[in-house]
């Protein structure tokens, strides 16, 4: 619970690993792409605050406790999660797997709530997979990489028939939440997997299924946001947009904001720390005093209020994970309260006046 200027905010982060990228996980001979590949996730960690970089080593494969104490205990969460990127060419392991997510998760009830994913090039044996995943770890949600290599093919769109056979499969076991990362690149994987004409097609023909587009396609917010507002479940992942802008480029960051206000709205925005590329304590706290710029160029954007920043920071997320939100945190419904003040009048009119 994180509370801030009389006001507490419930927290959930959406978007969120625990991952491990150390050398004796590298596979023999892709130790380059295993090397360049948490390099370069090491080099996003720069954009935050400097007090809050880590070491290679640490950022590599940080622990247990670790994890706990940013997210819980200094971050000010109060759900978190998690979710899978597997790049099994390059890590033994795997990089951050459902498996390795969910044994974390049981050793700390209502914590986290644990997605899974899927990989259509894996046909049958990743439909058997991911039945098995779903029953073994309860997961409502999947993390889609449609960039990852595998076996010599490097991406896949989300539109391809092989996809809609696991998506129509991950909804009839129960699935609704699909995060897609499409967003900015980490080498060695290809920038243009991770377009997002793919999810405009999708979307309209699974209506029942939301998808968190991570990352808002940046950086082609233009085309993420004109695409999000005719999709209605089409939502924002603000995971990379908080972490990696408000602190490294806040005026991009107050534009990137802006259109999102604009054109897809505070209702269907999630947060997400990123983690452990960035703590989330530095993310929420500034966020929560983050007031767009009172400056010519962004006078056309709407502004942010405390309501908008409880629904980004936890509420919007609780709601597409139907995640119990206690009483003191829920926003007072403006129509409920008036139909309820109604209702009281009729109670009173229907009393009789005293004397009579």
């Amino acid at each position: 619970m994180y509370e801030s200027n009389g006001e507490k905010y419930f927290i959930v982060d959406s978007h969120m690993h625990y991952w491990n990228a150390a050398p004796d996980n590298w596979v023999p001979g892709h130790e380059q792409y295993a090397k360049g590949w948490i390099e370069c996730f090491h080099a996003y960690q720069g954009l935050g605050p400097p007090e809050t970089h880590w070491s290679i080593e640490h950022f590599q494969k940080y622990s247990e406790d670790d994890l706990l104490k940013d997210v819980f205990e200094d971050g000010h969460v109060d759900k978190a999660i998690f979710q899978p990127t597997y790049l099994k060419e390059w890590y033994k392991e795997g990089f951050n797997t459902t498996e390795r997510n969910g044994l974390l998760g049981e050793k700390h009830p209502g914590k986290f709530i644990t997605n899974t994913r899927f990989d259509p090039r894996d046909g049958d044996v990743g439909l058997d997979q991911l039945k098995r995943d779903v029953e073994r770890w309860g997961a409502k949600g999947l993390k889609l990489y449609t960039a990852e290599w595998n076996n010599g093919s490097r991406g896949y769109k989300l539109s391809d028939p092989a996809a809609y056979r696991f998506l129509e499969a991950a909804q009839n076991l129960g699935i609704k939440n699909v995060h897609v990362h499409k967003g900015p690149t980490i080498w060695p994987l290809d920038k243009d997997a991770f377009d997002v004409s793919d999810i405009d097609h999708c979307a309209t023909d699974f209506p029942d299924l939301n998808f968190i587009v991570e990352h808002v396609g940046l950086p082609r917010i233009e085309d993420f946001c004109f695409m999000a507002t005719q999709e209605p479940n089409v939502y924002a992942g603000l995971s990379v947009v908080i972490g990696g802008l408000m602190h490294a480029l806040p005026h991009f960051f107050a534009k990137v904001m802006g259109e999102l206000l604009f054109w897809v709205g505070e209702d269907k925005m999630t947060f997400g720390s990123d983690y452990g590329i960035w703590e989330p304590k530095w993310q929420i706290e500034g966020f929560v005093n983050w007031e767009m710029p009172d400056e010519p160029a962004y006078a056309d954007y709407p502004k942010l209020g405390v309501a908008g920043k409880k629904k980004i920071l936890g509420l919007n997320a609780a709601r597409l994970y139907d995640i119990d939100v206690p009483k003191e945190f829920q926003l007072l419904d403006d129509n409920s309260a008036a139909a309820q003040d109604d209702a009281q009048l009729v109670d009173d009119r229907s009393q009789p006046v005293a004397g009579a």
